[in-house]
């Protein structure tokens, strides 16, 4: 055993402690958040205009601040990206994490001085409660992979400018540089295949024993393993035991990771986001993630039956109930207020509180990271047929995780009242439309991990004998435009044109 390794399990078992500590007092902990929130929000031109002076507690908090998305605070973050200062929180913000836009291109997610350590301790502490349940800290003498977007930023108006894997990956800890892949240079190469490539090559020989990245692409990773080896991924590293992932629905992977791995390992799922780093798993037995209820994040929540009332009902913590889906409200040290990020979340244990992600309150599609949304299709589709004679009846969208040949992709189910002549025009059309929209989804495209959609066409009436065939046609029923697993696209499979 190292000497990093004995030392890693003392440290993990503090850092446990230390952690449980604000776990088991929540209550407590979230109003000490609360406070300090409104506190250094009060001389911001966000707390001015809303009066932050004024509030005692979370009920003034409430009359005050009301539930927004991106584009509700925009007018406040366009001020901070053209450079102004002390507008959502004092100061500037020292990163922006570029991630998707749902109405209008890019959004700039602000990143503080105050609110970028949350996102590296969370990680941090991921590991450190593994090694504390396990008692064994050996794979800190391997070397581990973090399969991610390149390190290199951008700078916009003197504040630094990436994807939020690209911004933390300049905070690996020292400790850990020496056993970290791939390169530097490796992971700034922008094309998925080449980099996958150049990844296989450089960990071939090394005792990899930590695989962490988005499941989609480490897929890829495993199964370019394979292709070079003719050996199972446990082959190749034996002491590879644990996977870690986030930000997409796991389960319909498991299956074919356990395949091309060989053996069951262990998984840690996390739930960072670029508002803020909100949970991870902290046992291997128990069901949930930790709700990070001390990082800078004062939480409120609204059932999600409720969300698109007039007047929902808006609660913090100690209101949660088990069993009850929520949609979760942010409010950081980054200056997000009432900020939607539109998941929804159920609570699988209340001492400590663990969450579960549940989906989004808008269908959406994300097998693959990508954070598709109705918006996004609805557009694709109408830019598509606009100035043409092709009508469209009905239609849905759901990813292809595991074709039988060739990369997955997302399979559109289109019933034309008029066709198009030429269906593949079509296809490059709708496609182009996506990729414009979405950057996740152009990133898959181009980095090869997703091939471009492909349109299955739905007989006549099929979409009625579909709605028909499940007991809920007529009424107020409606088809889902998409969807994050197969059940719709799977019964659909029976009323396509042969």
């Amino acid at each position: 055993m190292s000497i990093k390794s004995f030392l890693a399990i003392p440290f993990a078992k503090l850092a446990r402690k230390q952690v449980y500590k604000w776990a088991n007092n929540p209550h407590e902990t979230q109003e000490k958040v609360f406070q300090y929130l409104v506190s250094e929000g009060t001389a911001t031109v966000f707390g001015k205009d809303h009066d932050f002076v004024s509030i005692n507690n979370y009920e003034d908090f409430k009359k005050r601040v009301k539930v927004n998305d991106y584009e509700g605070l925009r007018p406040y973050i366009d001020r901070v990206v053209t450079g102004e200062e002390n507008v959502l929180w004092k100061g500037k913000p020292i990163y922006f994490a570029k991630t998707s836009g749902t109405t209008s291109g890019a959004k700039y997610i602000p990143i503080t001085k105050e609110s970028m350590p949350t996102h590296i301790k969370s990680a941090r502490n991921a590991l450190l409660f593994y090694i504390a349940e396990k008692k064994d800290a050996s794979f800190v003498n391997g070397k581990m992979i973090f399969l991610q977007g390149s390190p290199i930023l951008e700078t916009k108006n003197g504040i630094k400018l990436g994807r939020l894997s690209g911004i933390v990956a300049h905070y690996v800890p020292s400790y850990l540089l020496k056993n970290r892949l791939p390169s530097w240079e490796t992971n700034c190469i922008e094309d998925w295949d080449v980099k996958v490539g150049k990844i296989v090559d450089e960990t071939l020989p090394e005792d990899m024993t930590v695989i962490s990245g988005i499941p989609s692409w480490v897929q890829m990773y495993f199964e370019k393993l394979i292709e070079k080896t003719g050996k199972k991924v446990s082959e190749i590293f034996p002491n590879f035991n644990f996977f870690i992932y986030g930000g997409v629905n796991f389960e319909p992977y498991k299956n074919k990771f356990e395949a091309l791995i060989g053996k069951k390992i262990d998984y840690i799922e996390l739930y960072p986001a670029s508002e803020g780093f909100i949970a991870y798993q902290d046992s291997q037995t128990e069901k949930g993630m930790l709700l990070q209820l001390d990082n800078g994040i004062f939480y409120e929540f609204i059932p999600a039956t409720e969300f698109f009332d007039e007047n929902p009902t808006r609660i913090s913590l100690k209101d949660i109930q088990l069993g009850v889906n929520y949609v979760i409200i942010l409010n950081t040290t980054a200056g997000l207020w009432g900020y939607n990020i539109g998941d929804t979340v159920e609570f699988t244990s209340l001492s400590p509180y663990r969450i579960k992600v549940t989906g989004r309150i808008k269908h959406f599609i994300s097998a693959f990271g990508e954070h598709v949304i109705g918006k996004e299709v609805e557009k694709a589709l109408n830019e598509a047929i606009v100035g043409t004679n092709i009508t469209v009846s009905e239609f849905t969208v759901a990813p292809q995780v595991s074709p039988s040949e060739g990369l997955p992709y997302h399979e559109w189910f289109i019933e034309f009242e008029n066709e198009p002549n030429n269906l593949d025009d079509l296809v490059v059309k709708i496609d182009a439309s996506m990729q414009q929209q979405n950057i996740y989804y152009q990133d898959l495209i181009k980095g090869k991990v997703l091939r471009p959609l492909i349109i299955r066409k739905v007989k006549k009436g099929g979409f009625h004998e579909y709605m028909k065939s499940i007991g809920k046609f007529g009424g107020q029923n409606k088809i889902p435009q998409l969807s994050d697993n197969r059940k719709i696209a799977d019964v659909l499979q029976n009323f396509l044109v042969e």
